[in-house]
């Protein structure tokens, strides 16, 4: 990093950046480090990498069609194209084209409309004359697809850390595989020499020469003006191998075998960037496409980040890279280094930590793996043509029914003891407020259409009424609280509990109403109390995976013949009606897998949320963008 005298001058107008803002980029790499079992995002020997399946929807339907890859093909929807193969790029096509422009530059295109739902159809498929009227889109091939991928991935590399960044693409931890192989391939590593001046904190010998053929492309340390990328060698490079760059080949040499596992077995190409973090790795494999991967050394940084637009970074396009722009009359990275930590600060807020480091090519986000256990399940449809009668809801509830179905099966194949607790049906009209139904999803051995539609149109007449006449524009089905059965119970059907056989077990009045809004309380009511019973706290409460709180049963009420018996059923109940609370909280906030909606006073307006003006760069990004951003300067706090 910069020292602090360079960090605390304030901006006088673009400066020229040089290589101390770059300033670890060669650190000492010790016996201590290459035999440290804890590797962290400071490790000097971390290596990450992006792998991106090339053109992914489209290659998806030509290997289930079967076509050669050199066949010029695009996937729509509807009118729109939402994938281009790289042959029909070839024929200046892309997705802003409608699929008749795209047929008028060329004529042998393939074209290959998405896959999509009807009512009475229990799997999506492939029809003539789909119609958004009465057609539902469906990504289930591209989701199987991209999971055969992963779990070649995990087959190919058991050491290493993966985590799905997209359907297309994953990010790959390598620092402990190459850790290993490094090992193998230079034993006298692995052990400290007697004569070590400094014991094991001695700097490792110097590295043998690496020989990067066949190994990818190299970007250039010192790009000439004027010559085709990746066409220098290393021999035209002022360059001394490192110990990193070792660990970069090794990853690459990996990585290629697993490209060529996924080409052999699934029939995919795809493209990788292999560098030391994850924003470093996610620009590279953009580097050179398709069908390649590009390396970026330490030494390659400076001069590969400089001239990039820094508004076409992630996080760093938008309203905040709007306001960079302006403020500092600035377009590239290079502009920006002259900025100095505090003045970025002062204008942007301490957050803009994480900013600053990016612009020197500075990550400590991690790889972690995705837990595969959805929490929920959204199947969605936006009507081109408003409901306006009651029992035209029934057939595009079928047609989500549908989709859900096949993806609950899916899941429960890999584990089968997976279940939703609840079933909530939404209804907007327009762009207005959602309403919302939800109820308790019994257990059953088998996922049909038809059990997910009954219950789906016991909901719609709830939400409905008595109302004669409709309005509505959306319609989304949804399954929440998806859990596995816990190890050790006798059988699911007993983990399970119905809504009818809660309530009989409860003795408990409940209102016919399941409005999401309607059911929303506060964590101090009922679904929350202290528990003052004899009994062990693991049997009267839990803690929330979300919330971090442990929730606690009432007391025995009347009509419960034993503790026992209030423990088992009563806690079953308190972990969904505490999940409701929680996907009360999230309809309300907007999340990712539902609409926005707002909740409901008793009175039936609407409650009225004060939220304090975001400052700083909050005010440039949706809760969830800053959450990812604030973990990197997070991460970077701890680390220091």
């Amino acid at each position: 990093m910069n020292s602090p005298s360079k960090v605390g001058t304030l901006w006088k107008g673009k400066g020229k950046a040089t290589v101390q803002d770059y300033g670890d980029l060669q650190p000492t790499i010790t016996y201590r480090h290459l035999l440290s079992h804890n590797l962290g995002v400071k490790d000097p020997l971390r290596v990450i990498a992006l792998c991106d399946s090339d053109a992914f929807y489209a290659a998806c339907e030509r290997v289930r069609l079967g076509l050669d890859p050199s066949v010029p093909l695009v996937v729509q929807q509807w009118e729109s194209l939402i994938a281009v193969s790289y042959p029909a790029r070839k024929f200046g096509i892309s997705r802003m084209d409608k699929i008749k422009d795209a047929k008028n530059k060329c004529p042998n295109l393939v074209a290959v409309h998405v896959a999509t739902y009807k009512e009475g159809e229990k799997e999506p498929g492939y029809w003539d004359n789909v119609d958004t009227r009465t057609h539902k889109v469906s990504l289930d091939l591209y989701r199987r697809e991209s999971n055969k991928i992963i779990s070649l991935f995990k087959e190919a590399l058991p050491s290493g850390e993966i985590e799905k960044a997209s359907i297309d693409e994953a990010f790959i931890d390598f620092t402990r595989p190459v850790r290993e192989r490094l090992l193998e391939q230079f034993p006298y590593l692995g052990k400290v020499p007697p004569g070590a001046p400094q014991g094991v904190d001695s700097p490792l010998p110097p590295p043998p020469p690496i020989d990067w053929n066949q190994l990818g492309v190299l970007i250039p340390i010192t790009p000439t003006e004027g010559s085709n990328e990746g066409e220098l060698s290393v021999f035209e490079d002022d360059h001394v191998t490192t110990w990193h760059d070792v660990a970069l080949s090794i990853a690459a040499e990996l990585m290629g075998k697993i490209r060529e596992e996924v080409h052999k077995n699934l029939g995919y190409s795809m493209s990788a960037g292999i560098a030391r973090n994850k924003f470093l790795a996610k620009l590279s494999a953009s580097y050179k496409k398709p069908n390649s991967q590009s390396i970026l050394r330490n030494d390659a940084i400076p001069n590969y980040l400089r001239p990039l637009g820094f508004q076409k970074i992630r996080f760093l396009g938008g309203k905040l890279g709007d306001a960079l722009a302006k403020e500092y009359d600035v377009s590239t990275v290079g502009d920006l280094l002259g900025v100095s930590l505090d003045e970025m600060q002062n204008k942007f807020g301490e957050n803009a930590m994480w900013v600053y480091e990016l612009l020197r090519g500075v990550d400590r986000s991690e790889v972690k793996e995705k837990s595969a256990l959805f929490k929920s399940m959204l199947a969605s449809k936006n009507l081109p043509k408003p409901i306006t009668r009651p029992d035209e809801g029934h057939q595009w509830i079928r047609v989500l029914a549908a989709e859900l179905a096949l993806r609950l099966n899916d899941a429960r194949e890999e584990m089968p003891t997976l279940w939703p607790k609840t079933i909530v049906l939404h209804a907007r009209k327009d762009y207005e407020t959602s309403r919302s139904k939800q109820s308790a999803f019994p257990f059953s051995r088998e996922v049909t259409v038809d059990m997910i539609a009954a219950a789906a149109d016991k909901l719609w007449k709830e939400l409905i009424g008595e109302a004669k006449s409709i309005k509505v524009g959306c319609v989304q089905l949804a399954f929440t609280g998806i859990e596995t059965a816990e190890m050790g119970q006798q059988n699911i059907e007993g983990f399970f509990k119905t809504k009818e056989s809660q309530r009989s077990a409860l003795k408990r009045p409940r209102s016919d109403s399941n409005d999401a809004f309607e059911n929303e309380r506060d964590e101090g009511g009922r679904s929350r109390t202290t528990s003052t019973a004899p009994h062990s706290a693991s049997s009267t409460s839990f803690v929330c995976e979300r919330c971090r709180k442990r929730i606690f049963l009432r007391e025995s009420q009347p009509g419960h013949s034993s503790i026992e018996e209030h423990s088992a059923v009563g806690l079953a109940r308190l972990r969904v009606e505490h999940d409701d609370f929680h996907f009360a909280q999230d309809l309300a906030n907007g999340s990712d897998n539902s609409v926005s909606v707002k909740p409901r006073s008793s009175s039936g307006g609407l409650k009225r949320k004060t939220e304090a003006e975001p400052k700083g760069i909050a005010k440039f990004f949706s809760n969830k963008q800053l959450e990812r951003g604030q973990g990197q300067s997070l991460a970077g706090k701890k680390s220091r």
